[in-house]
């Protein structure tokens, strides 16, 4: 009588097992997909192409102070700086074969550049040293 027991313990224990697992198989199944980041398209120049502007990859803060748009910054800071730009304008930048969604960060700029950039970003296009950069706007988002 026990062994019969035991067995009817264990299909019951079994069952209970595979009911947990259908379960979840059709709870992840109704999952919506995640969504994937969508970029804002770049803003061709007038007549289709990008402007140009010198880029330095040196901003005039320092790591861990605040620039004059209120972003704190950290080595990992992807950002530029721009004296005309307002704070958060988002561009596209190009260097070589490299292209770098970034924004406005700061508005202190060295002396004969266009642009600043941070390590980060000068990382990301391969820029070294004080040279021609291409760049767009982004469009807002929709």
């Amino acid at each position: 009588m026990r062994l019969v027991l035991l067995q009817r313990a264990l299909a019951l224990g079994a069952a209970a097992i595979l009911a947990a697992v259908i379960g979840i198989a059709i709870v992840e199944q109704r999952k919506p997909e995640p969504k994937k980041a969508v970029l804002p398209t770049a803003v061709p120049a007038l007549g289709g192409g990008w402007y140009e502007g010198s880029a330095a990859p040196k901003l005039a803060e320092q790591t861990g102070t605040r620039t004059g748009c209120g972003y704190m910054l950290k080595k990992r800071t992807a950002g530029i700086a721009h004296p005309v730009l307002g704070c958060g304008t988002k561009l596209y930048l190009e260097f070589g074969s490299r292209e770098v969604l970034t924004q406005v960060i700061s508005r202190r700029v060295p002396t004969g550049v266009q642009f600043a950039v941070t390590p980060r970003v000068a990382k990301l296009l391969g820029l070294q040293s004080t040279d021609i950069v291409r760049w767009r706007y982004a469009a807002a988002a929709p």
